[in-house]
């Protein structure tokens, strides 16, 4: 086991990653830039270390820095836990070049599953059915027009190289196509200082479930069952929650094996997320990996009692995984609300600023796992999440219960969240009844639309 690691990472999932090194005996290093020097997690690291000013590029994203302090602190491994640079395969091989290990997959499995078509590729070679569409970018308007009528339209542009809704255009006929992929490939080479985008077929109204993977470096794979995270808005997700309600069991079953074959032909290792569009037939497509822990962990690791931080600290030190797949249970329901410092009345504007009041719920089956406190500034130079709520119970049901209550509970002043909008979603008859899709939240529940459109549960 690692006697030192460093986090390359800053927020609430710093802090989770400094609790689990905790109680694993492991000394941790914490970095941070200016912005933020007062963040209260840094008194619980052993060492903190200043890496640069506030915007990202010369902090957060700036890897010699970050090399630099992991070689002041004589760390053996580095975590990255999720954004920044989790799934950049050059950090990756620049810290096993330096002689760090990387809490991560290795970089060759990162490069190949971070390519959207190479991923495909790897699919179809696995036998895990893709969205149809092309097989690698396009890169010609003449040969995505042709590709699109083959297709058939609606279609979806996507970048090859990122994710999160950047990139992405839908275009329901061909007189947008062109002017689609220009918006695309220019939003892509912003994103990602890559233009390229490929075509796939839009499935309309899918939910979006995923599948949580552990992979050690002994060759032993599982799943960790299911999550549901149909609720997003701008490809950015809402609410998730495991297991996916209304799935049958046996179509469970089916992901969580493609899955770990998909896995194991990419040569994985640690853990990750393979992702589907699942159709209102609960027909299942392939659509990306995600290689790194994702925000929404914690609803696995209630309903499975797998804390899945620990176990890529323990596979990135050598060690086979503690259990088989048949082991692997779940247990109850879990949901998770990502609370964001942002308006949801005024097209989630950002809403940086101090937080002059918190009261944070409780009560069993409450979880809160956030880096905040009263007198905590939030900066605006990072991703708006400000805390997530979990909850988690013997069925969905209750779990609903409980989260509205934990929600009303919940009370954050001085800057506008997402609080009102999780309430809204929480007392409606479409999601307490599982008829809920990725267009759901802008279809029905945006601001502006009557409350009689949403359909409200008492």
């Amino acid at each position: 086991m690692f006697q030192r690691i460093l986090v390359a990472n800053r927020g609430e999932i710093a802090l989770r990653i400094i609790r689990a090194c905790k109680e694993l005996g492991i000394e941790v290093v914490a970095v941070y830039s200016q912005a933020d020097r007062n963040i209260p997690y840094l008194a619980m690291a052993d060492r903190a270390i200043c890496i640069g000013k506030a915007p990202g590029a010369d902090s957060y994203l700036n890897i010699p820095r970050i090399i630099a302090a992991a070689e002041v602190a004589d760390v053996q491994a580095i975590h990255p836990g999720y954004g920044f640079l989790s799934e950049n395969p050059d950090f990756a091989e620049i810290c096993r070049s330096c002689n760090f290990e990387f809490i991560g997959p290795p970089h060759e499995a990162i490069r190949k599953m971070g390519l959207k078509t190479e991923a495909k590729a790897v699919a179809a070679s696995a036998r895990v059915a893709c969205v149809p569409g092309s097989d690698g970018p396009v890169d010609s308007n003449a040969d995505a027009l042709e590709l699109a009528r083959s297709i058939g339209y609606p279609i979806l542009i996507k970048a090859a190289a990122g994710g999160g809704g950047k990139g992405m255009r839908i275009c329901r006929e061909e007189a947008n196509l062109v002017a689609a992929l220009q918006t695309a490939r220019t939003e892509a080479e912003a994103a990602f200082k890559n233009p390229s985008v490929y075509l796939e077929k839009f499935v309309d109204r899918p939910r979006h479930v995923e599948v949580q993977i552990l992979a050690d470096a002994h060759g032993g794979i599982v799943h960790c069952w299911d999550r549901d995270c149909s609720l997003q808005r701008r490809h950015q997700k809402l609410v998730e929650e495991s297991p996916a309600p209304t799935l049958p069991l046996k179509v469970r079953e089916r992901l969580g094996e493609a899955a770990v074959r998909l896995a194991k032909a990419a040569g994985y290792v640690n853990a990750g997320t393979c992702e589907f569009l699942v159709d209102e037939n609960n027909r299942f497509y392939f659509i990306e990996v995600n290689a790194r822990i994702q925000v929404e962990h914690p609803v696995t690791e209630m309903v499975t009692m797998i804390d899945l931080v620990k176990q890529q600290i323990r596979i990135a030190s050598g060690e086979k995984l503690p259990f088989a797949q048949s082991e692997i249970t779940t247990r109850g329901h879990a949901i998770e609300c990502r609370i964001n410092s942002e308006d949801p009345d005024h097209d989630f504007r950002p809403s940086p600023g101090t937080i002059t009041g918190l009261r944070i719920p409780g009560g069993p089956g409450v979880r809160w796992d956030s880096h905040v406190q009263v007198g905590y500034i939030v900066p605006p130079n990072y991703d708006s999440l400000v805390g997530k709520l979990i909850v988690h119970a013997a069925d969905r049901a209750e779990a609903i219960v409980i989260m509205r209550r934990a929600l009303d509970e919940l009370v954050i002043e001085g800057i506008q969240t997402t609080i009102p909008l999780h309430r809204r979603i929480f007392r409606n008859r479409d999601f307490i009844e599982g008829r809920v899709d990725t267009t759901w939240v802008e279809r029905v529940l945006m601001p502006g639309k009557p409350a009689e459109a949403a359909t409200a549960a008492t």
